[in-house]
This record gives C-alpha cells, structure tokens and sequence, in this order.
C-alpha cells in the first residue's frame, strides 16, 4: 500500500491528511494558528508558529494513521495564498510577521499606484487587481518597515515566500548551508502581482514598479512534480519527496476533478471562492473577476476564473457569536425550513465590503425587509440565501467573461454540508449541485497532484475513482420565482453600495 501525505496551512489552522491510494483518510490532525492583530483592519501571523504547528499535525497525522512509514511515497502542500513570509536565507528566520491576505495594511501603497495609472498594466499581465489581499503589495509593505530591508533584499540576502515557499524551505533544511530550497508553483506565483501569468514567469517590469528585487523571488514548477525531499525533521521520516504544491483554491479545484474547460467548484468557508476551469484560454474579465492559473488534468499549468467572496461562513459566526441567536452552525438548517420563504428579509453581509464582481470596500452590511413579525428564523434563512446569491453574482458574470454557460456546480468547504443552503444554491443557479462525501478537497488535491507525480495515481481516472459523490441537488424553484427572488436581492446590493449600484463593469 502507497500512502501520501497532505498539509494544508490555512488561515486559522494546520490540517494534515494522510490517504491511502483508494482516496480514504487514514489518518488526520489539525491545530490552530494564532491571529494577530496588531492595527485595525491588519491581520499577521508568526511564520514560526506556522512551521512548528504543521511539522506537529504532519507528525500526528502519520501517528494516527498506522501506517508503516515505509510506506510513505509522497508529500503534498496546499496554502493559504497571498499570505506573506519574507526571511533571512542564511539564518532561516523571518524578518517581520507573515502579513495575511485578509490584512489591509498595504491599502496605501495600492492606492498609490492606482493613482501613477498602473492598474491597467498589473491587470493586464497579472489577472488581478491592485488590491492589498494580494501578495505583491504585502512585499513592499514590509521592506518599508526598515530601509535596511530594502538594502538587504538587493543583496540577495532575502528570500519572499508565500506559505508553500515557507514551509518547503523549512522542510528542505531551514538555510541556505543546509540546503533549503525556494520554489513555489503557478498557483501561487500567479498571486503575487509580480507574474506574468500569459507568459509564465517573473515580470521584470512589474517587480521594478513595486520597487521588489527578482532574486527575492523563488523558482517557479509545476504543481505536480519534484520540488525537493525532506531533511531530518522531529515527526517526519527523512527523504521524502515532497511532489505536489498549489494554492488552497486550486487544490480545491483539483481535488474536485474539475480538469476540463467549463467546469467550476465553489467552496464555502468562511468566504467563498468560486473557480471555472478555463483551460488554455485565458480571459482578462471585464466583469470584476480575477484570472489566475489552476491546473490541467496532470498538474500543469491552466487558466482559471475566480470570483472572492468575503463574507458567506463569516455570517453565520455572526448569528452565533454576536447575535447569539444560535449555538451551532448546523442550527441554521432547521431554522431556515420553519419559514416557507424569506418574506421579503434580505442580509447583504458586507462587513468588510463586497468583493467580486463588486470590489466595493466602502460598503456595509445591512437587514433589509423586517417586519414585526421577522425573527430567528428569518435572519437564519437571510444569512443562508445571502451566500447563495452572492454565488449566483459570480456565476453569472463568469458566464459572460468565459463565454461558457455554468451547467453543473461542484462545492466542498464547512458550510456546504448545509442541505438547506446547498439545495436553495442549486434553485437560485438552475444547475444541480454536487456535493461529495468527502469534503475536505483542498488537502485532497494537494495529495492528489502529489501522489500522481511518483506514480500512487497513474492517471486522472484513478483520481476520478477516489472522490466518491454524496449527493447531488437538482434545482426545482420555478423560473420566476428565481427571478424575483434575484431581483430582491439586487435592489439590496445596490442599497448598500458607497457608489450606490454603479454597473460592476466600472
């Protein structure tokens, strides 16, 4: 038996899988990470904690597997993307706290650029918008900490990882004298504002831009391949190769199977993220997306389309823990089917502003529709469908950048265990909705490019074989009342926008 290892570094935790060739989980561990917030609207982490915390669950995972070690063929890592380590490469140790995708403290050097007129040209080369969520931006922001930074950078004497790179460079050694490795994958390099995602490497004009030295930057390979073997690690046999990397949301993408131009998955979490598999076109949008490289059936490089959603998970906590109106999660199943239908109340979650096709951060949540008779009920099924329509907002321009028509939404993530939320997702779209047994499919598909690299998995129909369908929910909503209920929640969106419903496409 062949058995492969997955680390996934996610925002708030590390979760480490170990599955066997037939797709099962053998063994797992997760621990949480420590969030720091330093100024408001900043989110950091200590890359240390990071390390220490995954080398841990890598190790219990193994240990809870039973596996013989021997067995071990392979180590796959999938990341939270954008967060960003910078680190002295002789010593290992980073220079400043990992600055996270959700901080906001480069808002300042984005609007600057924004304002020098360099937005169309990181569009255009990048796929992406000048926002502080992505990593570029997060680069500039620490070497501005300490002019020594900048000096150091030009010297070579700094290396800039987003969490793959890290933790590939502290499995590898930790140094530069004891061997450690800086490579990353398209997945993630595609992240940073810094790669040409047309041409397939480092941009030379871009890095100049943002002031970022390309000797700062680590080697970029393919998702499902060699990047290295691991060193002598407390927990982690030596010699293994570590084979599979991709950012969280394209291993979702992987893990789901969707390999084929057309087909998109969405995974709700505590935001949701929602990808259609382009292929080898790639589209700059015009609708508020992002385009940025996921993989190919055999983990080489394609294009996807991406639509961020900030708040969907996020607002049921809020139900939970500031509201107090539910004590757990699950709860908001049971209170949405006590009511026949949302009777006019709509929650727009715009606690940290809309994301796409938006992109307006000066917007704000709000309830809309109450009436003296709404109550628990009402705002459990207003937080539920908001995360179905905000879906259906992203849907609906990726049909028209990638001129596909959406026919089947693949999901995973907590919140997609949710019958109810998935069952009105598939009304509100008019596709059926798929969901699998294992919903775990970002860990999945990092272990799965990795596992395919050494030959566990011959070929992508063994990979079809191991995820197993746990059901599908075929749509029923008549076609106007979708179409009512859609309208609903658009005047709700443009109630609360700073622009006051300006079209997406400005």
């Amino acid at each position: 038996m062949s058995a492969v290892l997955a680390i996934d570094q996610g925002t708030t935790g590390s979760t480490a899988l170990v599955f066997s060739r037939e797709g099962e989980i053998l063994g797992r561990a997760y621990s949480e990470v420590t969030q720091h917030y330093p100024h408001p609207g900043w989110v950091e982490h200590d890359p240390e904690e990071i390390w220490q915390v995954s080398r841990k669950v890598m190790s219990e995972a193994l240990e809870a597997s039973g596996i013989d070690l021997a067995t071990l063929a392979a180590i796959g890592i999938t990341n939270q993307r954008e967060t960003t380590v910078i680190w002295d490469r002789a010593s290992g140790e980073p220079v400043h706290r990992a600055v996270v995708w959700q901080s906001r403290q480069s808002a300042g050097i984005c609007e600057s650029l924004k304002a020098e007129g360099h937005e169309p040209l990181f569009r255009e080369r990048t796929g992406l918008v000048l926002d502080p969520y992505l990593a570029g931006s997060k680069i500039r922001w620490i070497l501005d900490q300490d002019p020594q930074l900048q000096v150091r950078a030009e010297a070579g004497e700094l290396a800039f990882g987003t969490i793959d790179s890290w933790l590939l460079w502290k499995m590898t050694g930790g140094s530069t004298s004891a061997g450690a490795l800086h490579r990353t994958d398209p997945t993630n390099a595609s992240r940073s504002l810094l790669y040409d995602i047309h041409e397939q490497r480092w941009d030379s004009e871009l890095c100049e831009i943002l002031n970022v030295p390309p000797s700062m930057l680590p080697e970029v390979l393919p998702s499902a391949g060699m990047f290295g073997e691991t060193d002598v690690i407390e927990g982690l046999p030596a010699g293994i190769p570590i084979t599979g990397i991709a950012g969280d949301q394209q291993a979702a993408l992987y893990g789901q199977g969707c390999w084929e131009a057309g087909q998109a998955k969405n995974t709700y979490g505590t935001g949701c993220f929602l990808l259609m598999n382009m292929g080898l076109k790639h589209p700059v949008s015009h609708h508020g997306l992002l385009t940025t490289i996921c993989c190919d059936a055999y983990g080489a490089p394609a294009y996807a389309l991406e639509g961020s959603i900030f708040v969907a998970g996020a607002a049921v906590q809020w139900l939970r823990d500031e509201l107090e109106i539910i004590d757990d999660a699950a709860e908001t199943d049971e209170l949405a089917r006590q009511i026949d239908s949302n009777e006019g109340v709509y929650l727009v979650p715009a606690f940290a502003g809309l994301g796409a096709p938006y992109w307006d951060m000066d917007a704000r949540g709000a309830i809309m529709g109450l009436t003296r008779g709404s109550g628990r009920a009402h705002l459990a099924r207003a937080v539920l469908e908001s995360i179905a329509y905000q879906s259906k907002d992203i849907v609906d321009v990726m049909n028209l950048d990638s001129g596909i028509e959406l026919t089947e939404l693949r999901v995973d993530g907590g919140a997609s265990r949710n019958d109810f939320l998935m069952q009105f997702q598939a009304d509100i779209l008019g596709v059926p909705v798929d969901r699998p047994e294992m919903v775990e499919t970002t860990a999945a598909g990092a272990a799965f490019l990795a596992g395919l690299a050494v030959g566990v998995w011959n070929s992508p129909s063994d990979l079809d074989r191991a995820r197993r369908r746990d059901c599908i929910f075929e749509p029923s909503m008549q076609n106007s009342r979708r179409e009512a209920l859609y309208a609903g929640w658009k005047q709700a969106v443009a109630r609360v926008r700073s622009d006051q419903g300006e079209d997406e496409d400005d």
